[in-house]
């Protein structure tokens, strides 16, 4: 069973940092790809970044070049490294786990939310001065 876990969430003033992590289990990480969802007051889920089986990155254009997703395979975890936050990053944030089909590639992710089954129960971000 997928087991995800957020952590690192707190409010900050704009222009701080924060670092979320993700603790996973219940699954090896060479299946799955993952991703990081954010999802602000009263909007819908967006999926800010996700990390394909070979890490390869993919970004939402307002978070490219402010954040880093990463992940640690021998800690089974995943991170969000957020730099020079704005009020606009305030929100829920998740993380997200989708096995990958015999047909998907390696370097291959996605930041769509209907594509993924296995969710985190989120930790909050509050951006304000």
């Amino acid at each position: 069973q997928v087991r995800l876990m957020e952590s690192g969430g707190g409010s900050v003033q704009p222009g701080r940092s924060l670092r979320l992590s993700c603790a996973a289990s219940g699954f090896r990480y060479g299946d799955y790809y993952m991703a990081w969802f954010h999802q602000a007051p009263g909007k819908e889920r967006e999926g800010v970044a996700c990390i394909a089986a070979d890490g390869s990155t993919n970004y939402a254009d307002s978070v490219a070049g402010r954040f880093t997703i990463s992940q640690d395979n021998n800690e089974k975890k995943l991170h969000l490294q957020m730099d020079n936050l704005k009020p606009e990053d305030t929100g829920m944030y998740y993380c997200a786990a989708r096995r990958r089909s015999p047909y998907t590639s390696v370097w291959f992710c996605s930041r769509a939310s209907s594509e993924f089954s296995d969710w985190g129960q989120g930790t909050q971000v509050t951006v304000s001065s």
